[in-house]
């Protein structure tokens, strides 16, 4: 999706990556997902408010809790949906599942079931922007668990040195699996960037317009050839670290730390806003709501209706056809 600044048309984003995740969710438990699936919940205002700061030529590099950075960058429920069913329209022709899904053609480098992986194919898409001498801007996403990893602290390094137009985007839910970023992360996530020099920046990750505000000057700032910069995103999920059909999910956070964070919950917070500041008119928030559901109705229909991979193609797609000699419907034994 394009850069907007509608707070009206943040919260119908929201909305879309929730209701969009609550399906998911039901398509798990139903049996109709097969594997485990990361719900986004209770952290769409970082994906909407960074990405609403993007142009549609600007890249994101998104990880294993994919689906509200994909949908927030203009990802069709639809083809998400199929591919979460398995079906060969979806993005990844059914063979990729939640954690995989990319779109070139909107600027999605693709979802990452690596921890931290998605930050150095963000820094080489910068690299080349950089190169071409283009004022296009890469954005990976990640949680606080990556910044315990070598490549993502090597990507920091990286990026300041070549000055480049990436922004580093942590999304902060405070827990990793079940460790605490406390535990985890001696010093925090914001002073650990900015000892490699990146200029950071830490928001609440619940309130759209701070994260989107962040996103908009760290964004214009690489845009400019200022260099890349970091935006950390306190937020919390909702939901345990991933659902599977018949699994036993463990929480290690209080009923009451989750009571308090639905308190702050930034769907409700944005529509709040809105209601003092505008005011709703008769029937818009349920018209927007009952048009998102639609929506995704049609989107779980088109992904039922259709076909299956054959099992004699399961090799396509997974190699390249580098050389001359190989099949071009990829590599056989």
């Amino acid at each position: 999706m394009s850069e907007t600044g509608d707070p009206l048309e943040w919260y119908r984003r929201m909305q879309r990556l929730r209701r969009f995740e609550a399906r998911a969710a039901a398509l798990v438990e139903s049996g109709e997902i097969v594997g485990a699936v990361h719900e986004y919940t209770g952290e769409e205002a970082v994906a909407v408010g960074v990405c609403a700061a993007l142009r549609e030529d600007d890249i994101i590099t998104s990880t294993h809790r994919g689906h509200g950075h994909i949908l927030a960058k203009g990802g069709e429920p639809r083809r998400m949906f199929a591919e979460l069913l398995g079906r060969e329209s979806g993005y990844n022709r059914g063979r990729g599942g939640s954690m995989h899904i990319a779109d070139f053609s909107r600027g999605i480098y693709g979802a990452n079931g690596i921890v931290g992986a998605g930050a150095p194919m963000a820094c080489g898409a910068a690299h080349a922007f950089r190169t071409r001498a283009e004022d296009r801007v890469a954005v990976p996403f990640f949680g606080d668990g990556a910044m315990n990893q070598g490549v993502l602290l090597e990507s920091f390094n990286l990026a300041v040195l070549l000055s480049l137009p990436v922004v580093f985007v942590c999304e902060n839910n405070g827990i990793a699996i079940t460790s605490s970023t406390e535990e985890m992360t001696p010093g925090g996530v914001a002073p650990r960037a900015a000892g490699f020099g990146l200029p950071s920046r830490s928001v609440d990750g619940m309130d759209v317009r701070a994260v989107h505000e962040a996103a908009t000057t760290a964004v214009r700032r690489a845009r400019a050839g200022g260099g890349p910069s970091f935006i950390e995103c306190r937020t919390v999920r909702y939901s345990v670290h991933n659902i599977a059909a018949g699994a036993l999910p463990r929480e290690s956070r209080s009923e009451a730390f989750m009571e308090a964070a639905r308190r702050r919950d930034p769907i409700e917070r944005l529509a709040g806003e809105l209601d003092r500041e505008r005011g709703w008119r008769q029937g818009e928030r349920t018209e927007i709501d009952e048009n998102v559901e639609g929506e995704l109705d049609a989107a779980v229909e088109f992904a039922r209706a259709g076909r299956r991979p054959d099992a004699k193609t399961a090799l396509d797609f997974m190699y390249a056809a580098t050389y001359p000699d190989f099949p071009a419907r990829g590599w056989e034994p």
